[in-house]
């Protein structure tokens, strides 16, 4: 048995598949221990990958040679555009997809990657020597060897369930947790902490009436998340469904509260503000008489159905008995009982902007254990943390990507620089430049980095260099060709959009907010005739008309992100000593002297520290 490897990922969720394919594909061995190879990439929640913020990270994978968007395109059993009626910085995909092969097509994509191994073991200690870590050892007492070991343990680390007044240990239903490794990293010196997510009942979907509730179709030309050619878009979709809570469902769940561990104190962790259970809704939100329950479906081939917005850590009898007071319910049979589980995560203030733990070199953490919430998040930081520990191995300078670059630099530059004492979710909101992070224009701006690293493929350069080049022809024969008042104004009336006094450029008329870009071949016969020419993927049209409906607010952010740029330029010596700057508040010193800034833009953005603090700074650093 092999025993020494470049990069060892310990856990296979979604964080450690991206890390272990990440390193493997840049030419490290790599080993990826689970507790459990059946359940690699489990879709542990609910079986949809993307969403609002989500679906941008997704695509920002695929466009870095991550394989998240190509296995989630494999295994959609429907995909939706989400926020069409909001501007384009809000349009984000969604899939449904089918669990099992979710599951199956993972392990497919890993099983082909010649540099990765497997192993299938609890690790229960990090072998450590000084300051470095050298490899892992396991329950089986298997020792493996490696300077770089990136740590996603998912809700495992010593994972507690909690259904009503029973608690059991458990990562998952039905998989044990893992023990030691907490222990272990506190007695080094690390700060540890919990928190709580939860999951909904699932049912048996032969015994609900679909008629009572709204059926939600997927879109009518379904899109796909990759932008190479692995995937396909979908031919076919299931449909999912929309019902309510209402005021007797209510009232149920309020006669369990007593026996409800978030209530009597049994959980004390705090779980995801944006993802609370049922009880925390109908407690925090007591003023409405209904919340909305969407019907999922778990796959092509199987009777089992998702309960989204009714997670719950009720006892079973109560859960059953107001599950089927909701419309469409009535007979509902349940397959297993939603649960909460609490489990160990790691305050993220103590890494790096690589993920590599400050303290321990080689070392890094990616997914929950660093307090986020959700599949795409965790992947987002396990492709980072491979990433950067085969550039380790490597002697290559890590990989880090700024927050006008990608979600996937929000979310990192948010975990390290202000830290979360709560399950983190990304949101549109929480990126300053989100019409420059659209979901359209993620190959633009990260396929070239994926490709220098040697993660993306030529193919996928070649693929976008098409693109590019497609976008400028449409661009330079828009800002050529001029729409005709006599040819185009019967359209433009029509569409509400005012009609020409005199011959205007195509451009223009393609900036109006009533006109889309298949509108132009309705007001412009020469424009009709070009486009039917030159065979152009739909995408590429889309990004074109963003692009020119929302120019001037893509240079002001542009403008804004450049100056914000120049701050990050500004770097903060290592060994600075932020007692000496007398001028800073003692809030700011002892923040600053904790997360320890590498720019004075990441500075900044600590909570807590002022611009007032900035200037300081800037001062003691000469500028």
């Amino acid at each position: 048995m092999e025993s020494k490897y470049d990069v060892i990922v310990v856990g296979a969720g979604h964080a450690g598949c991206e890390a272990a394919a990440a390193a493997a594909n840049l030419g490290c061995k790599t080993l990826l221990i689970t507790m459990d190879m059946s359940r690699t990439a489990q879709m542990s929640c609910n079986p949809a990958m993307g969403g609002v913020a989500k679906g941008q990270i997704v695509r920002e994978i695929d466009a870095l040679g991550g394989y998240s968007g190509i296995v989630s395109d494999k295994s959609a059993v429907q995909f939706r555009m989400l926020n069409r009626s909001k501007g384009p910085a809000m349009w984000s995909p969604r899939t449904q997809n089918d669990r099992y092969l979710f599951n199956y097509e993972w392990r497919i994509q890993l099983e082909n990657i010649p540099n990765l191994h497997f192993w299938q073991d609890m690790v229960t200690e990090l072998i450590i020597e000084g300051e470095k870590v050298t490899g892992v050892k396991t329950s089986l007492g298997v020792s493996f060897s490696s300077s770089q070991v990136v740590l996603t343990s998912g809700t495992f680390m010593n994972g507690l369930i909690h259904i009503g007044e029973k608690n059991f240990g458990g990562g998952r239903a039905a998989e044990k947790a893992s023990y030691g490794i907490t222990e272990q990293l506190v007695s080094i010196g690390f700060e540890s902490g919990r928190m709580k997510t939860g999951t909904p009942p699932r049912v048996d979907g032969r015994s609900l009436d679909y008629s009572k509730m709204e059926e939600q179709f997927g879109d009518e030309n379904p899109d796909k998340f990759s932008f190479s050619a692995l995937s396909n878009n979908l031919q076919k979709q299931l449909s999912c469904h929309i019902t309510y809570t209402n005021p007797t469902v209510h009232n149920m769940l309020r006669e369990g509260f007593d026996r409800s561990p978030m209530f009597n104190g049994t959980i004390e962790s705090i779980g995801p503000r944006y993802c609370p259970s049922i009880e925390d809704k109908i407690n925090r939100f007591s003023e409405r008489n209904r919340h909305q329950i969407f019907v999922e479906p778990e796959g092509w081939d199987t009777i089992e159905v998702y309960v989204n917005g009714f997670s719950t850590s009720l006892p079973e009898d109560v859960q059953v008995r107001a599950i089927r007071e909701i419309e469409g319910f009535e007979n509902a049979r349940i397959f297993r009982p939603g649960y909460a589980i609490e489990y160990d995560y790691f305050p993220p203030t103590q890494l790096s902007h690589s993920l590599e733990t400050k303290l321990i070199k080689g070392l890094f953490f990616a997914g929950q254990i660093n307090g986020t919430t959700g599949y795409e998040e965790a992947a987002a930081q396990g492709l980072m943390a491979g990433i950067n520990a085969a550039r380790n191995v490597q002697e290559k300078e890590a990989v880090v990507l700024s927050r006008d670059e990608a979600y996937i630099g929000v979310l990192i530059d948010d975990l390290i620089t202000k830290g979360t004492e709560e399950p983190y979710r990304m949101f549109t909101s929480r990126a300053e430049y989100r019409i420059l992070l659209r979901q359209d224009n993620a190959d633009e701006r990260l396929t070239p980095i994926g490709y220098d690293i040697g993660l993306a493929s030529e193919k996928r350069l070649r693929r976008l260099d098409k693109k590019r080049l497609d976008k400028e022809s449409i661009k330079a024969f828009l800002r050529k060709k001029s729409a005709d008042p006599a040819e185009a104004n019967e359209f433009l009336v029509s569409m509400n959009s005012s009609p020409l006094k005199q011959k205007v450029k195509l451009e223009s008329v393609l900036s109006r907010p009533q006109i889309s870009y298949s509108d132009l071949e309705e007001l412009s016969t020469e424009f009709n005739k070009w486009n039917k020419e030159n065979e152009i993927d739909p995408l590429t049209k889309e990004s074109v008309e963003i692009e020119e409906k929302y120019s001037g607010y893509i240079a002001k952010e542009r403008e804004n992100a450049e100056k914000l740029r120049r701050l990050e330029s500004l770097r903060i010596p290592s060994d600075f000593n932020y007692k000496e700057v007398v001028a800073l508040s003692s809030e700011s010193m002892e923040k600053l002297n904790k997360i320890r800034p590498v720019t004075i833009g990441q500075a900044s953005r600590v909570s807590g520290v002022t611009p007032a603090d900035i200037s300081v700074l800037l001062v003691k650093l000469g500028r």
